[in-house]
């Protein structure tokens, strides 16, 4: 089976497979209608982790078929901006330029995008936690619209849980969730920690079991084995 992390495997493509945030990216939500004219704003996608801020910002790129660049605000700094808005400068349509963790951005990085976002050059789509009010530098903040991503419901969950089983059957792997109150505890509704949580368990009792089922009992016993892993 691909050894790229279940997270990844099962990151949506586009807004029909992406689930959350309805308020948003359903039929004539405002970003919806925003990327279906093809006329994104720059954004800053302000929510808790796993709740598809990456994965919003690489379906807009590919909905609309531009360059995407990906950085992230621990380990880059101004030179890494300049170089990219330089390679943007050669995209016809405008390349889009994610930060993650923009909140992390000093003043003087913030200041390094003002220019190309102003000019075109590149569509920012930043991802924080925090408040931009307070972490995002004014003159910046004025030319991005700030949407609010919400955490993942139960109901999204049991969505995001079923994808992981079918993918697991489609390869050849029987998984069966009995239980699946202890997952949805330790993902918080992140989709990211649901994921990991599920292919820590799968991964462990596979070779124990077939069909593998997934119960609260083993799923604490596993995750707590395996905290250092699974954290890291």
């Amino acid at each position: 089976m691909n050894q790229e992390p279940l997270a990844e495997l099962l990151r949506p493509k586009s807004l029909s497979e992406y689930i959350g945030q309805e308020h948003l990216v359903s039929p004539g939500a405002v970003l919806y209608e925003a990327i279906q004219s093809g006329t994104v704003p720059s954004m800053i996608f302000w929510g808790p982790p796993g709740t598809g801020k990456t994965t919003l910002a690489l379906i807009i790129a590919n909905t609309l078929a531009r360059p995407f660049f990906n950085l992230s605000a621990i380990n880059s700094g101004v030179k890494d901006v300049r170089a990219v808005i330089e390679e943007a400068k050669q995209s016809i349509r405008g390349a889009i330029l994610f930060i993650d963790e923009i909140h992390r951005f000093s003043k003087s990085q913030q200041d390094s995008l003002l220019g190309a976002v102003e000019k075109g050059y590149i569509t920012l789509i930043g991802a924080t936690t925090e408040n931009p009010s307070f972490e995002v530098i004014t003159p910046l903040l004025s030319r991005c619209q700030v949407y609010i991503l919400k955490t993942l419901t139960i109901e999204h969950l049991d969505v995001l849980t079923q994808r992981a089983i079918d993918y697991y059957i489609q390869h050849s792997l029987s998984v069966e969730i009995a239980e699946k109150e202890a997952l949805y505890r330790i993902s918080g509704g992140d989709a990211r920690k649901l994921f990991n949580a599920i292919e820590l368990v799968v991964n462990n009792l596979k070779n124990k079991e077939n069909p593998v089922v997934i119960t609260n009992q083993k799923t604490l016993q596993i995750i707590q084995q395996n905290l250092a892993i699974y954290d890291k």
